[in-house]
């Protein structure tokens, strides 16, 4: 009766792990997501390591606007103060996170709390002539299912919302984000 038992229990345990093997595998690979306009996550891998242009933040939100090497190097040598443009495969990121107050801080100070959403702008002028050259795509994070979506109803999201609030920066070709003194 004690091996039948602990035959038993040694097969839930294994059907047990099993289960736990397909549902950590069937977790969503973000790097497959693509926004209706074309703008993939795929294109910004790695972005986690790149380098950070500048925080901001939102009346809800931290953000952490990150570029990569290419658009680094444009910012370094003063582009778009100097009246150059970023150059084509200039691509940013913003990691947006609920806003909170850090309860072990000495004084007040607002800190990343659940992620929010993360957005890709990329400079690619023959894919987005209708929009400066820029596209533009952002995608929700929901962390109940811990998984991401894109956000816009249809491929046009980055035309009709991105790219007319960037308009107004548009002797800063197009990018609101600054690259203060360090």
């Amino acid at each position: 009766m004690k091996t039948y038992k602990i035959g038993l229990i040694g097969i839930f345990l294994m059907a047990f792990s099993a289960v736990l093997a397909l549902i950590s595998r069937a977790s969503q690979d973000r790097y497959t997501l693509k926004a209706l306009n074309g703008v993939a996550f795929e294109e910004f891998k790695g972005y986690e390591e790149w380098e950070a242009v500048a925080p901001s933040q939102t009346e809800d939100g931290i953000k952490i606007i990150l570029a990569n090497p290419l658009m680094m190097k444009a910012y370094r040598e003063g582009v778009p103060g100097n009246g150059k443009p970023f150059p084509e495969g200039s691509k940013i990121v913003k990691i947006e996170w609920v806003k909170q107050p850090n309860p072990e801080s000495q004084y007040a100070v607002n800190v990343p709390g659940a992620l929010k959403s993360v957005s890709f702008i990329e400079k690619d002028s023959k894919r987005f002539q209708d929009t400066s050259g820029w596209g533009y795509a952002q995608f929700s994070y929901d962390p109940g299912t811990d998984t991401f979506k894109p956000f816009g109803a249809d491929a046009h999201f980055g035309a009709k919302i991105c790219y007319p609030c960037h308009v107004a920066v548009k002797d800063k070709d197009y990018i609101f984000t600054a690259y203060p003194k360090r």
